[in-house]
């Protein structure tokens, strides 16, 4: 196996060293400087020697060049890359000006409708003003709104602020100084529900006992007949139990033993 590191070179025997030309560097800044960068395509495009469309930020690897305009000491890069059908070369550089690109060559820019006035004429100074009048109108518009919502912010928070002061004064004024509460509390639910019942039981008794007391009365000024029926005392009449609703179940009667039907013993 011969050695990969070659240490000497091989001079045929015809070899005249005084025809090598010594070559001559130039200066360093000599031409424009090109360097390889990775970008993505500015705008949609359309290749004009294949048809091919390219979309805006698609990437690619392109060669950046420094050219020698200069836009208010602003410097112009112009970039060339390859169509991916193709390979043809597209160039491109950048527009300070309109802060924008500008297609050079390779393709086709496509129409923008935001970037046009009507049927893609260039505007002219007036219908730029007028556009420029509107934005600002528009901006102010914005602005005023911003100050409307930002006044109404602080409305709300002065009065969740007035609120609160409300409430914490309030509160003060129920404290008595040795620290107790001085109002008087409500009663619970369940308090007000039990009253309400105790008040009602009472109300029932009372209506019961009126009850009572004017049958009593009916029956002494009525005349009865000792043979047919006894007489019925006040006293006894108040005595009565109070009737009762509770309901009763009621035994069912057997039907099959009245038809004469008789039912089998059970086995257990």
């Amino acid at each position: 196996m011969s050695e990969r590191k070659v240490l000497q070179k091989y001079y045929p025997p015809d070899f005249d060293p005084s025809k090598l030309e010594r070559r001559v560097r130039g200066p360093k800044n000599a031409g424009p400087k090109v360097q390889t960068v990775r970008l993505m395509a500015p705008f949609p495009m359309k290749c004009t020697a294949c048809g091919e469309y390219i979309y805006k930020g698609r990437k690619f690897n392109a060669r950046k060049e420094t050219t020698e305009e200069k836009y208010y000491s602003i410097p112009i890069y112009r970039f060339y890359i390859r169509c991916t059908r193709c390979s043809g070369e597209i160039t491109f550089k950048t527009d300070p000006k309109n802060m924008d690109y500008t297609c050079e060559r390779g393709a086709k820019r496509n129409t923008e409708p935001w970037r046009m006035n009507g049927a893609g004429v260039q505007e002219s100074d007036e219908e730029r003003l007028d556009r420029l009048e509107r934005e600002e109108e528009e901006k102010n518009a914005m602005q005023e709104l911003e100050t409307k919502t930002l006044d109404a912010k602080r409305e709300m928070q002065v009065a969740d602020a007035l609120d609160e002061i409300q409430m914490k004064n309030a509160r003060n004024e129920r404290i008595g100084k040795d620290g107790t509460d001085v109002t008087v509390v409500r009663e619970s639910i369940n308090e007000e529900r039990e009253r309400q019942e105790r008040e009602d039981e009472e109300a029932a008794r009372r209506a019961f006992m009126r009850a009572q007391e004017d049958l009593g009365e009916i029956i002494e000024d009525d005349e009865y007949d000792a043979t047919t029926a006894p007489a019925i005392k006040k006293e006894d009449a108040l005595e009565m139990p109070p009737p009762s609703f509770k309901r009763v179940v009621k035994k069912k009667k057997d039907h099959a033993a009245a038809l004469g039907i008789k039912k089998k013993p059970s086995l257990v």
